[in-house]
C-alpha cells in the first residue's frame, strides 16, 4: 500500500485514459517541480548523489528528519527532462514525512503506474533509478541511525 499521498497522485492521474491527456497531466506535474534549495546542496553535487543511468542528469538526496521522518529533495539539471521532473515531484509530494518503512516499500512498478509502459527501456531504467537512491539512501540513513 502506498503512502496516501503517493496514492492521491496515481488516482488524480487514472483519470487520464487517454494517452495524449495523461501526457499532459504529467507535464502539469513536471512543471510543479522546484530543485533543491541551494542551502541543502550546493553545486557541483556530490555525485554518489547522481542517479545512475539518467539521461537527464538528476541527482536525489534524502534527509532523515530528528522524528525519523525523511524529506526528499531532487534537482534535474536537463530542462528537457521532463519525465524525471514529474517523477521527482510526485515523490517529493507523496513521501515527503513519511517514515523508512513506507520509502521503502514503494514498489518499483510505480513508475508504470505513473507513465504508462510507452517509455523507453532506458528512461524507465533512469526513473526506476530515481526511486532506487532515495530507498538506498534510507536504509543508510537507518543503517547509521540505528548504530
Amino acid at each position: 500500500m502506498l503512502p496516501p499521498r503517493l496514492q492521491e497522485i496515481l488516482d488524480d492521474l487514472s483519470f487520464f485514459t487517454d494517452r495524449s491527456d495523461r501526457i499532459e497531466a504529467l507535464i502539469s506535474l513536471s512543471e510543479q517541480f522546484r530543485p533543491i534549495p541551494p542551502e541543502r546542496a550546493e553545486r557541483p553535487y556530490d555525485e554518489a548523489k547522481r542517479v545512475p543511468g539518467c539521461e537527464s542528469e538528476a541527482f536525489a538526496w534524502a534527509f532523515r528528519q530528528p522524528d525519523a521522518t525523511y524529506q526528499l529533495e531532487f534537482d534535474v539539471l536537463s530542462r528537457q527532462g521532463l519525465s524525471a521532473m514529474a517523477l521527482s515531484y510526485a515523490l517529493k509530494t507523496g513521501l515527503d514525512g513519511e517514515k523508512a518503512e513506507a520509502i521503502l516499500a514503494v514498489p518499483e512498478t510505480l513508475i508504470n503506474d505513473l507513465f504508462g509502459a510507452s517509455l523507453s527501456m532506458g528512461k524507465t531504467m533512469g526513473l526506476m533509478n530515481t526511486l532506487r537512491l532515495i530507498q538506498t539512501q534510507v536504509r543508510h540513513s537507518e543503517a547509521a541511525a540505528n548504530v
